[in-house]
């Protein structure tokens, strides 16, 4: 199983709306700039960095620095440790339901 720090880093990233708005437009752009973050937004520059280092921290973006601009851009892998985790808790369930699925057959045939 993935390491529960991974696990907790990542899901603390995801966590605040306002990084997850960050992290979406990163995601649905090829590469993004902290400008262009903040054009669109109703949060500062200086906010925009700081959720741009919790998500660089947590690997679900990784930055290009280009003269005087740093891009940014969603890393593929990052949400991976989160996409096991709930993996791992969908068998988990999936086999709960097979069995409530069979018993409720033998209840009511």
């Amino acid at each position: 199983m993935i390491q529960a720090e991974t696990i907790t880093t990542v899901m603390r990233a995801l966590a605040d709306p306002t990084r997850r708005a960050v992290f979406e437009r990163i995601v649905h752009s090829d590469e993004i700039t902290v400008v262009e973050l903040t054009r669109s937004s109703t949060v500062t520059q200086g906010a925009i960095s700081q959720h741009l280092k919790a998500l660089k921290k947590a690997g679900l973006v990784s930055e290009r620095p280009e003269g005087r601009n740093v891009y940014y851009r969603a890393e593929p892998g990052g949400l991976e440790p989160l996409a096991d985790w709930m993996s791992h808790y969908g068998v988990f369930w999936r086999e709960r339901f097979i069995n409530l699925r069979t018993l409720l057959k033998e209840i009511d045939p």
